[in-house]
């Protein structure tokens, strides 16, 4: 619609003669976009973006709805004609549409009442949501339903700590298949950038192949863990592969210089001259620019391939789905902005990398393949290198820098890289030093040019805190665990619902949004209150705290209405069930971080997929008495006979401890 109708004169006259127009950026004011969107689904049937709601001077919404053509076509009135109708309407019968609004809002609200009915679930409900995702999943191509297909990461996290909570079942077995396939299959197909790195959005089609080419850092965020999950779980090596190119892609081309993570790249990139718009106002405003087209920086013609690689062309050809015309199919490309183009998709010929269980020789060819692939995969990044970027959206997003500090804070431990962990130590910084008032112990919700005067929301700080506790577990720098139980008893105070019990989305205190709402669903963003369930579940582990616990429990019990009625709609509050329904383990290394033989038993348990643990540092210096301060068992872990130790507990009831790897790993 930016195209049809907001750069169409006789549209915009319409729009600035008769309406007070407001573009609303939904990543910046989520709370706006909520309410409207809760509307428009109401009233509608469905919902999605773009998203046009007409209000009256009281905010309250009256029409809505999503895409309206230009002109009449499929059933669907032109946009112009929804415009005049809207106006005169307004004209003729304001008090009954301005009462119409009012009914509206006072029945979601009620409704919104109804739905946050608490109630208490029980283990059933874990095999209830792995049935209703084995019922949608693709056993051919992975993934869940038909085209268009989105990686929704929540489900795989469910599905992984289903696994591990029922390794020898049927139905735990067929779990993690479920999540390996996905991860496989999305891996090679064209939503993968196989070139720089990193996912785009989703698949238009069913087979992974043609993407919609936007990259948004919460998919990044969320991918790396699930592939850092994969790689604990089965050790291979082209999990690693993929986990360490998301991780590369957004510390190279997403990542600010004072280390905040940026939101996005654009789907679209400059393809040649063509007169466009400046965006001043609603209205035509022509400036010659460039005309864009959507993935135009990531596709190829066999003809740019064969002139890249010369001799190395036919190889990598065929190893990437390489077609002379073209390997975009129609059906998959309805305005032939890719006819002739090639989207880079791995083929099955493709050897894993570092492929286990072959002979030295076998292993070899592969090994000579993978040279091949990857030096031209670099000579390929070189020249698309040179082309016109897509628009990168440099909002740098407190909720979505959360995400991006777990996945690296991850990929350091998972990895064993340092270099990992210095990322995610930056964002952090950058996150308190920028986005943080100290002072009124406020998290805010944006910074571009400077922070943004919109104050976070409950998925900033939830997020943030998950982030910092994944932090805390990859350097044990007490700062940040200290700093995750502050912004923690600040979420409660702003969003807990004292009655209910979970989160509500906003504080409740700008009169302007007109619904105050807790999330219900997992989608490409987890809820706020399924982040906050398990953040709770894991200080409570930490700290030893009955408090948090409860708070824990509350929070899912919040949701189980919607929980017994359509458990795959949370799976990350699931996750989070699951933890509380398992006594965690506890696993403390006694000695210094600096001691090489405390990192080599770190190292063993980073091997292992241990969902239900949390691992603490006894190092004898400030953390250690941190720690202590609510949890009289870690204050007397120590060292045996000057050899760093490793306690395992469930509710810091400890087995003998250990000092040797052999030994960890027979416990682990």
């Amino acid at each position: 619609m930016a195209h049809e109708s907001f750069e169409d004169d006789a549209i915009a006259e319409i729009m600035n003669r008769e309406f007070v127009n407001i573009k609303v950026d939904r990543e910046e004011r989520p709370d706006v976009d909520r309410v409207y969107m809760t509307f428009v689904q109401a009233t509608t049937g469905g919902g999605g973006w773009p998203m046009s709601v007409w209000l009256t001077p009281q905010l309250e919404p009256f029409v809505g709805g999503t895409y309206f053509p230009p002109e009449d076509r499929f059933g669907q009135p032109a946009f112009k004609r929804v415009l005049q109708r809207i106006a005169e309407a307004w004209k003729n019968d304001r008090e009954k549409i301005s009462a119409q609004g009012a009914n509206i809002i006072q029945a979601l609200r009620e409704a919104a009442r109804e739905e946050a009915a608490a109630g208490e679930i029980n283990a059933s409900i874990l095999e209830g949501a792995y049935q209703q995702l084995a019922r949608t999943f693709d056993p051919h191509e992975g993934g869940f339903g038909r085209a268009p297909k989105f990686p929704r990461p929540v489900a795989l996290n469910f599905l992984t700590r289903f696994h591990a909570r029922n390794p020898d079942t049927d139905s735990g077995q067929h779990a993690l298949e479920m999540v390996l396939l996905t991860l496989r299959k999305m891996a090679a197909g064209g939503m993968h950038d196989h070139i720089g790195g990193g996912f785009h959005r989703y698949s238009v089609d069913g087979h992974w192949h043609v993407p919609h080419f936007e990259k948004m850092l919460y998919d990044q965020a969320q991918l790396a863990s699930a592939y850092l999950d994969a790689c604990q779980i089965t050790g291979e090596a082209d999990f690693v592969a993929t986990a360490r190119d998301i991780l590369d892609y957004v510390r190279r081309d997403m990542t600010s210089p004072e280390g905040g993570f940026y939101s996005a790249e654009d789907a679209d990139s400059p393809v040649g001259a063509v007169y466009d718009r400046r965006e001043s106002e609603i209205g035509a405003h022509r400036a010659p620019l460039q005309k864009t087209a959507e993935g135009a920086f990531y596709v190829w013609t066999k003809q740019e391939i064969d002139d890249a690689l010369g001799d190395e062309a036919p190889r990598f050809s065929i190893q990437y789905g390489v077609e002379e015309n073209g390997n975009v199919p129609t059906a998959a490309d309805p305005h032939g902005e890719l006819r002739g183009k090639n989207i880079l998709i791995r083929g099955t010929g493709v050897p894993p990398v570092g492929p286990a269980g072959v002979s030295p020789v076998e292993n070899s060819g592969a090994e000579t393949v993978q040279k091949s692939l990857a030096q031209s995969r670099q000579k390929l990044f070189s020249l698309r290198s040179k082309r016109p970027r897509p628009h990168l959206d440099d909002k740098i997003i407190a909720a979505w820098n959360g995400l991006m500090i777990s996945g690296f804070a991850r990929g350091a431990q998972v990895l064993d890289d340092a270099s990992y962990l210095e990322t995610a130590t930056r964002a952090a910084e950058f996150v308190r030093a920028k986005l943080y008032d100290e002072s009124r112990k406020m998290l805010f919700r944006s910074y571009r040019e400077g922070r943004s005067q919109v104050e976070g929301f409950a998925d900033d700080y939830a997020f943030v805190i998950q982030g910092l506790l994944d932090l805390y577990q990859a350097s044990f720098e007490i700062r940040w665990l200290k700093f995750a139980l502050e912004l923690q008893r600040q979420m409660d105070a702003l969003f807990w619902d004292d009655k209910g019990g979970g989160y509500f989305t906003v504080t409740g205190h700008d009169t302007s949004i007109l619904l105050r709402m807790k999330e219900e669903n997992d989608s490409a963003e987890p809820a706020a209150s399924s982040v906050a369930a398990l953040n709770l579940a894991r200080l409570a582990a930490i700290r030893s705290d009955p408090e948090l616990l409860a708070r824990a429990k509350k929070t899912v019990n919040a949701f189980a209405r919607q929980l017994m009625h359509f458990p795959s709609a949370l799976p990350q509050m699931l996750v989070a069930f699951d933890f509380l329904e398992t006594a965690p383990r506890q696993i403390v290394v006694a000695g210094k971080s600096s001691d090489v033989r405390v990192q080599e038993l770190l190292g063993e348990v980073r091997k292992h997929f241990l969902p239900h643990a949390i691992v603490l540092l006894a190092d004898g210096a400030e953390g250690q008495h941190f720690l202590a301060e609510k949890n009289e068992a870690i204050r007397a872990m120590t060292a045996i006979d000057g050899n760093p130790a490793v306690y395992i507990c469930e509710d810091f009831t400890c087995k003998a401890p250990v000092t040797e790897v052999q030994e960890l790993r027979k416990l682990l």
